[in-house]
């Protein structure tokens, strides 16, 4: 079984700011060719969850497992990669262009904490799937008073 890289940072929530997001996604609307050639496009991406697990499924087609990286820490998971062009003979002419490739990122914030032990990643038919465990909230631990 090969495995997608997974690493543990520090504060990934705090690595695009918000307003960062805004400029990029102002501009993305006004003209997508203004957007920085570098991060060319924006997979979609579902964020839900079940009692015990945090899940991030990616539609992500395209690219090799090889060029895709995950960073979490427990606010906020990091999904990067590029989809590389398909070569074409040079003698191709466009009619229509609406795939984008190069690179993307993506930085979602978690609507709870997880656990970094409990983490796995798959790629399947297109799809990038992040399955994060819960971190067990702070229960309440009674002390018992003994008399003396």
């Amino acid at each position: 079984m090969e495995y997608i890289k997974i690493r543990f940072g520090k504060n990934l929530g705090e690595m695009h700011s918000r307003l960062s997001r805004t400029i990029d996604e102002m501009f993305r609307r006004v003209n997508p060719m203004l957007v920085l050639p570098e991060q060319t496009w924006r997979p979609q991406m579902d964020i839900y969850e079940t009692p015990k697990e945090i899940i991030v499924v990616g539609e992500i087609s395209g690219v090799d497992k090889e060029d895709l990286e995950v960073e979490l820490d427990q606010n906020a998971v990091r999904i990067s990669g590029r989809r590389r062009e398909v070569p074409h003979g040079p003698s191709i002419r466009y009619h229509l262009a609406e795939v984008a490739y190069g690179r993307f990122e993506r930085v979602l914030l978690l609507p709870v904490p997880i656990n970094p032990e409990a983490v796995t990643a798959s790629y399947a038919n297109g799809f990038l799937r992040i399955t994060m465990g819960k971190k067990l909230r702070d229960q309440v631990h009674r002390v018992p008073i003994d008399v003396e």
